[in-house]
């Protein structure tokens, strides 16, 4: 949605209620709605002459309409005067607006001709031009409506496919993200701010002692936090991206009846006969609100069968690609056909193979009886909702190994220079400030003058 912006641009100034930067900027418009016929389509229009907009093409010569309210108006051709429509044309003075710019929305009919006519129409209009891709999110952003961590959710929403990659989207839309995300880097400028103030000012005795003390234990703390965030088994991101599994083992194990029982439809060919499946068989499911790609593949054995030897080779070629791009960490071990097990039995084989070290977690299930699917449905997925959020981008990830290693630089010069050591607090900062998008150095002095009374 931001591809392209200037990054991690802060914009403080504003200039009649518009952050510097874009009061001078184009007006945009664009279809915001879906494409294809509709009831209502969306035409929005963002920048300094969006009133402009609303004088040439919906009458509103001698005032703004009321903020925020929607009035039925017919909507004109600037050039022919012809009218093109009746809809609803909305007016969001700036900065209360999406993009914290003077806006309109035009809401039309749906129908192809009347968006293509209206879109004509805007074109003509002096001062406005089509926006370009996720420009009005671009501006947004630039206005300071948006963090980087929420327009990525906001991107995250409108491609979201199950209900929990939306409401994992909305989370991050919603701020949850970035609220933890900037919290750290509050704590992480409060300690800046006392190891630089230590610096320059403790030898005139301005600074109290027991200041650095404080940062240690405040940077102790903020990494051993950030590293627990780490290890979160990628959760968030696997549930943005969407899980690929592969269904491998030997013949006649149950591979195709648990792609059944997991697709809830003869999706594979199930019979007595080994090597019945020769192929992949993939199916794209919902599974808890994960997206998974769902593959069965031919039972690993040696054979005569030309075609079963293709089938085996197909299967070893799948499971070797996946485990080449995931954790070797992230196998399960699948026992079916429990229900063919006394009850005793099963349960010591279940204990003494949750006691083998090294591995995979294991699960017992029986796709006749059902019973251990649902234990093996919350080992696959897990619940990525849980408890506080997660990772969803593989950059977040990327800046806060940085940030980590940036505090161990910290922690490695703070007896022998403390220069340096600040400079490591510092690059820390800089990579949390990545992640959302702020990144200033006047913060840094605000906090040196609001918790030291320097030169009283």
């Amino acid at each position: 949605l931001c591809r392209g912006a200037p990054p991690y641009r802060l914009l403080s100034s504003t200039f009649d209620g518009v952050p510097a930067g874009l009061a001078d900027a184009d007006t945009i418009f664009a279809l915001s709605s879906g494409h294809g016929r509709c009831g209502v389509a969306v035409v929005r229009v963002s920048g300094p002459a969006s009133a402009t907009s609303l004088k040439y093409m919906a009458g509103f010569t001698q005032r703004m309409p009321p903020p925020r309210t929607a009035l039925l108006r017919s909507i004109t051709d600037p050039r022919s005067k012809e009218v093109l429509d009746r809809g609803l044309v909305l007016w969001f003075p700036a900065p209360h607006s999406f993009s914290g710019e003077d806006s309109v929305e035009f809401h039309i009919h749906g129908g192809p001709a009347v968006i293509t006519a209206v879109l004509q129409a805007l074109g003509s209009v002096p001062g406005l031009r089509p926006a370009e891709a996720g420009e009005f999110t671009r501006r947004a952003f630039q206005a300071g409506k948006l963090g980087l961590t929420e327009v990525e959710g906001l991107g995250d929403l409108i491609h979201a496919e199950t209900e929990a990659q939306r409401r994992q989207a909305l989370r991050q839309m919603s701020g949850d993200l970035g609220c933890l995300y900037q919290d750290w880097s509050d704590r992480l400028k409060r300690c800046l701010a006392h190891v630089e103030a230590f610096i320059d000012f403790s030898e005139d005795e301005l600074i109290e002692d027991g200041v650095l003390n404080h940062v240690d234990r405040s940077v102790c703390d903020l990494q051993a936090a950030i590293k627990r965030h780490l290890k979160d088994e990628r959760r968030g991101e696997r549930l943005r991206s969407g899980v690929q599994v592969v269904i491998a083992g030997a013949t006649n194990a149950g591979k195709s009846s648990l792609l059944n029982k997991l697709c809830q439809r003869p999706a594979a060919i199930v019979s007595p006969i080994a090597g019945t499946t020769r192929d992949v068989v993939e199916t794209a499911l919902d599974i808890g609100g994960f997206p998974i790609l769902l593959s069965d593949t031919a039972g690993l054995r040696e054979s005569p069968d030309l075609v079963e030897r293709e089938g085996v080779r197909r299967a070893r070629e799948r499971y070797c690609l996946l485990t080449a791009i995931c954790p070797a960490d992230r196998c399960l071990l699948v026992l079916n056909k429990t229900d063919l097990v006394p009850e005793k039995q099963r349960q010591k084989l279940d204990r003494e193979l949750r006691g083998v070290s090294g591995l995979p977690p294991v699960c017992l299930v029986s796709c006749q009886t059902d019973e251990g699917l649902k234990d093996f449905l919350t080992v696959l997925c897990g619940n990525p909702l849980f408890g506080a959020p997660t990772l969803t981008q593989a950059r977040h990830r990327a800046h806060l190994q940085q940030c980590v290693a940036a505090l161990a630089q910290y922690q490695g010069y703070r007896d022998t220079d403390l220069a340096l050591a600040a400079e490591g607090v510092r690059l820390a900062v800089t990579s949390l400030g990545r992640i959302t998008g702020r990144v200033g150095a006047e913060e840094i002095l605000d906090i040196i003058f609001k918790d030291f009374c320097i030169g009283k």
